[in-house]
């Protein structure tokens, strides 16, 4: 008897120690970098009343588990550093680096990887070896109950080759350029989600000015609207698929098979959209194209580009799939592997199937087959017949993630206790259909995310929309215009904040412009400028006042920012007393620039780049473009 009881004390005594062990949060794990020049938090969770020892760096610090089982101390200011070792009872964190940590937010374009811009960045990716720049992916989750105190994935990785690939394009270059110059090691926390609008980032006390946001997250915390929402919305579209397939000749004919008889199918120009030659439908629409290539090509791999398509395709090359994409944005780059091509006439079998809006091949896009550095240039003639008509568009989604304070809670609350030196934000391309709202939206944001981080000069960085849409004859309005305008206010009346213009970086088809190396490198000079103190020039010429001499509006431009380029200038127009604006000639001179239209007697304001693709000219001996702006009054 004596015997079991001491059996059952050890067996008790094990549980407990085994339920003692410390658990760290996501964050505070191997490889991470630690915050320079800050007081440190380390925090965690373990039982109520656990004695926590954390040695780091020759030194010693200590705390006591609370009721629920957290804990936290503080570890002085370090100096950038490393790599260290920390050991949390009996947890050991290896590789630790002391540097600077920014969080990098927004919605896609800050989201897109390295990979979708290996055609401008292929020699930086081979070349990516750097244990000083390092990246912690946050897990794209939503919750719209509570905030939530941990992440339930993530890890710190360094950047080589490999890992480069799922990084942020625009979060990395950032990082690499404060790298260059700073020479102290840069942690990025990425957490981003594609198309999210800027409600979804803020907490429920920030939308109080916004009842209907407010309900909509009221409405979302119902997990069984969630899920019969969600099971509802994918029956419709599987119905619509399923119908759309049963319907397609195509299939049932297997025109994707290289010997498919074509001889009666109609031809049009690729890039173009069919709809241009069939009149609007949904539906799908089969496309074949007939190239000859040289002998040895069985033996070769190859890469196709089939730019982009509106929406989904599926491709094969004689036959064999090669790939597909299930929506519109993401560029049709398929390789191919050995065996798929043969000597002379191979044939390329794309079915497009297109749920709303215009299908089409997007234009100014490169169509092509690659083998070893040879292009066969697929732009042209393309045989094309529809597969299938159907009556109803494509079923739509709603996009639950998106919802207000959901991303806040799963994505920046578990964020708040790791010290960091600032922000870096792209988005807004899902607010413009609401625009003037955003300026008091992202100010609100920024104040509260300083709050929750307990530092109100924390550096919050923003990129301003890129031009992208068709060109427009006429000066009119423009949501992405307006929406520009609200993202350069936010960057006038938010102290320690900053604007990486991009109005000249941007692609007129493609809403995810490839150049992020330029964006990264202008949210690095607001960097070095406010979150370093270094006398730099961060900015274009920044519109400051005007006056009216005549028919003519002189503006002027704060200092540091106007030794302007000089000359002649375009992307300006002047507002007459009725409120019309209209196309104006306009000149650089000395640091101030003159605008005036000869039919325009009594001008009283001026607009510059004020299109949702303009082409302005202004720019500073910096090299470095004027943001749109206006002169009127908010």
């Amino acid at each position: 008897m004596k015997n079991r009881t001491l059996y059952l004390l050890f067996f008790l005594a094990a549980i407990c120690s085994f339920h003692a062990k410390v658990r760290l949060p996501a964050l505070v794990s191997d490889g991470m970098i630690l915050q320079r020049n800050q007081d440190l938090k380390i925090w965690g969770y373990a039982d109520a009343g656990e004695k926590i020892t954390i040695k780091f760096i020759n030194k010693t610090y200590n705390a006591t588990a609370d009721q629920r089982g957290n804990w936290s101390l503080m570890l002085p200011k370090l100096n950038a550093g490393g790599p260290y070792t920390m050991m949390i009872n009996e947890i050991t964190l290896k590789d630790i680096l002391i540097g600077d940590v920014w969080v990098a937010s927004g919605q896609s374009n800050m989201e897109l990887p390295m990979r979708r811009l290996t055609p401008l960045y292929e020699n930086e990716i081979k070349n990516a070896h750097n244990q000083n720049i390092r990246f912690f992916t946050v897990p794209q989750k939503y919750n719209f109950k509570a905030p939530q105190n941990d992440l339930d994935g993530g890890k710190w990785q360094s950047t080589n080759p490999q890992t480069i690939l799922d990084f942020s394009g625009v979060a990395y270059f950032f990082a690499k350029e404060l790298n260059d110059k700073n020479k102290v090691p840069v942690g990025i926390i990425h957490t981003s989600l594609g198309g999210s609008p800027v409600q979804a980032w803020m907490d429920e006390k920030s939308l109080k000015k916004y009842p209907e946001y407010l309900a909509e997250a009221e409405k979302w915390k119902n997990d069984d609207l969630i899920q019969s929402t969600e099971s509802q919305e994918r029956s419709l579209s599987k119905a619509w698929y399923a119908e759309l397939d049963q319907s397609d000749i195509g299939l049932n004919q297997h025109w994707e098979k290289d010997n498919a008889n074509d001889s009666g199918w109609k031809t049009m120009m690729v890039p173009g959209s069919w709809e241009d030659q069939e009149a609007p439908f949904d539906g799908s629409v089969w496309f074949r194209k007939e190239i000859i290539l040289p002998k040895g090509a069985d033996q070769k791999t190859a890469f196709l580009n089939l730019g982009r398509i509106k929406d989904a395709d599926i491709t094969y090359i004689n036959g064999i799939k090669v790939g597909n994409v299930t929506y519109e944005y993401p560029p049709r780059w398929y390789d191919i592997p050995k065996g798929v091509l043969k000597e002379g006439k191979n044939i390329i079998t794309v079915r497009v199937i297109n749920g709303s809006g215009k299908g089409q091949f997007i234009a100014d896009k490169p169509y092509y087959l690659e083998i070893d550095g040879q292009k066969t240039d697929l732009k042209g003639e393309w045989k094309y017949k529809i597969g299938a008509k159907m009556e109803k568009m494509a079923p739509g989604q709603t996009f639950i993630r998106w919802k207000p304070v959901g991303l806040y809670n799963a994505m920046i609350n578990p964020l708040i206790n790791y010290k960091i030196k600032g922000f870096v934000w792209y988005q807004g391309e899902s607010n413009t259909g609401k625009p003037k709202e955003y300026e008091d939206l992202l100010s609100t944001m920024i104040l509260d995310w300083r709050s929750k981080w307990n530092k109100t000069d924390l550096p919050f960085f923003i990129v301003q929309l890129a031009n992208f849409m068709e060109k427009k004859d006429e000066p009119i309005e423009s949501n992405w215009a307006e929406l520009r305008e609200q993202q350069r206010q936010v960057s006038l009346n938010v102290p320690y904040s900053g604007l990486a213009v991009t109005i000249d970086v941007g692609e007129w088809n493609d809403i995810h412009p490839l150049n992020k190396k330029a964006v990264g490198d202008r949210l690095a000079l607001q960097a070095l400028k406010i979150g370093e103190g270094k006398k730099i020039i961060a900015d274009g010429p920044v519109y400051q006042s005007m006056k009216t001499e005549g028919n003519t509006i002189i503006l002027s431009f704060k200092t540091g920012t106007d030794d302007l380029v000089q000359g002649s200038l375009k992307g300006f127009a002047i507002q007459q007393k009725d409120g019309r604006y209209q196309w104006a000639k306009a000149e650089a001179k000395g640091n101030k620039v003159r605008v005036w239209n000869d039919q325009v007697t009594s001008p009283v304001n001026v607009r510059y780049d004020w299109a949702d693709n303009p082409d302005g000219n202004l720019k500073n001996k910096s090299g470095l473009p004027a943001s749109p702006f206006t002169t009127e009054k908010n």
